[in-house]
């Protein structure tokens, strides 16, 4: 079921919004709808863990010290060499 609904915002917002969807060959009611969907899902699945990825938690042991962010960096700078 589709229900209408009044919106205020600002007529410059509203004329980029316009132009975005023409030019992405999208409705801007379309375009709307879709952002309250990945708002209110994104909520809804923010603790939902893909089965993929449980399989995956245990199967390997790091130190406590592990830095993720530090390996990723050290491994791009190994690749760009």
């Amino acid at each position: 079921m589709t229900t209408k609904l009044t919106l205020t915002i600002e007529d410059k917002v509203i004329g980029s919004a316009k132009k975005y969807a023409q030019k992405n060959g999208k409705s801007l009611s379309q375009i709307v709808e879709n952002y309250l969907k990945s708002i209110t899902t994104k909520e809804n699945n923010e603790h939902t863990i893909s089965p993929k990825v449980l399989k995956l938690m245990g199967t390997i042991n790091l130190p406590k010290d592990f830095d993720y962010k530090v390996e990723i960096s050290n491994a791009i700078s190994k690749k760009n060499k």
